[in-house]
């Protein structure tokens, strides 16, 4: 059976460096810190009181007052990078077949905020039940797909992927295999997460996750470094469309890049920890390099899933070095997570994003607060430290690995006729 060609033909995002694709990308290369004192709640009492917030969002903007109503804020951020996907696209809503458009969305946590208001405004009560109509419905990790699916008038396949920070790189994945398989001609893929919040930053600083540096928030995210403690908290969403090489190419859509390939794997090993000599993380980059059909030694670029957390980033650097060998000289290897902050279950389509310009732009993005190098890593791989990088880039690979052991690989292809 022959498989489909999948292609990029929009993008879309929110994030803590800026509120669309121009401002992310002009932040990536510019290696713009999103960190700054948490705004969202009075985090005073926590052993974290940073966090890479969004900017000047004003859902007001974006969203009459019914749907505010109704709308967790992962699902408005996902709303918004739709948006701006389906108008970069140009896809004309009028005309396009709508069944054969489908939506997969994918959130690690989804409507903690609601969650976390309705039973707090139980237990303040008498015991009485009186939880708002709409607290599932914005709650459930899924809504964000089916709002999208409503709003747009989307008939084609329709569900949410949840695996973590691996959920929105599993949603590309799942969207270009149906692609490729036949079973729609586009998908508005990505994932959005919200989890800024008391019990995200509460829970998180309970696993000794989350960086503590409270005196240097710009400077906490430090991947490689060997100061580094832990990740720092990110929000927002990305969205990108995926679609059929042939469909792209007769309605004459400009096209960012060629999906070629993508791996899964579990480390099967704890549910936090990553496997210690990476061995999940090695396998799902052989899957992705085996299903694209490629030898590693043609990758250009890998946008790593670098946390910052002591265990993560030395386990990922130790499959990288088994699969690359002597090419891994020749790659450049970034974290934009010291930018953006750790976006849960959006970071894999934030990320894919970045990968997806830099093959456009032939720009490496830069992994910034890289002073010191962890000496458990090897000095003279090109981790592309504090400053943007120009190079030809015609591959690049995405990596994304959650809690439970979920990884996922994704290999990006420059776009040539």
């Amino acid at each position: 059976m022959e498989l489909n060609r999948v292609v990029i033909t929009g993008l879309g995002s929110l994030t803590p460096i800026g509120n669309n694709i121009t401002e992310y990308w002009n932040g990536l290369v510019a290696g713009k810190s999103g960190a700054n004192a948490i705004t969202h709640f009075n985090a005073e009492k926590f052993k974290t009181q940073f966090a890479c917030e969004i900017k000047n969002f004003d859902p007001n903007k974006y969203f009459d007052r019914k749907e505010l109503r109704k709308y967790d804020d992962y699902t408005m951020y996902g709303m918004v990078a739709a948006e701006e996907a389906i108008n970069d696209s140009q896809i004309n809503l009028t005309t396009v077949d709508k069944n054969q458009v489908g939506v997969i969305w994918g959130s690690g946590i989804g409507g903690i905020k609601t969650f976390s208001h309705e039973v707090s405004e139980f237990v303040k009560g008498d015991g009485t039940p009186r939880f708002n109509p709409f607290f599932i419905p914005k709650m459930i990790a899924d809504i964000a797909a089916g709002i999208m699916s409503i709003k747009y008038g989307f008939k084609g396949p329709n569900f949410a992927t949840v695996s973590a920070c691996a959920s929105s790189s599993h949603s590309i994945i799942d969207a270009f295999n149906y692609i490729r398989l036949g079973k729609a001609n586009i998908f508005l893929c990505g994932g959005s997460e919200a989890s800024i919040h008391e019990a995200g930053v509460g829970g998180f600083n309970a696993l000794k996750a989350l960086s503590t540096n409270n005196n240097n928030p710009t400077q906490a995210s430090r991947p490689f470094d060997i100061d580094r403690d832990g990740f720092v908290l990110g929000e927002g969403a990305g969205a990108l469309i995926l679609e059929n090489y042939n469909h792209a190419i007769k309605r004459n859509a400009k096209i960012y890049a060629e999906v070629i390939g993508a791996g899964m794997s579990a480390d099967a090993h704890h549910i936090t920890a990553p496997h210690p000599e990476g061995q999940g993380a090695l396998l799902v980059m052989q899957n992705a390099l085996k299903d694209a059909k490629i030898h590693s030694k043609y990758i250009d670029y890998i946008n790593v899933h670098g946390t910052s957390t002591p265990l993560g980033d030395i386990s990922e650097m130790k499959a990288i070095q088994n699969i690359f060998k002597e090419n891994i000289y020749d790659l450049n290897i970034s974290s934009t997570k010291s930018m953006t902050g750790h976006l849960l279950g959006a970071a894999g389509a934030v990320e894919s994003i970045a990968c997806i310009l830099s093959l456009c732009r032939d720009i490496i993005p830069p992994t910034i607060n890289l002073e010191n190098l962890d000496p458990q890593l090897d000095s003279k791989i090109n981790y592309t430290a504090k400053i943007a990088q120009k190079r030809k880039i015609n591959y690049a690979l995405c990596n994304t690995f959650g809690f439970g052991g979920h990884n996922a690989s994704i290999i990006f292809k420059s776009y040539k006729n």
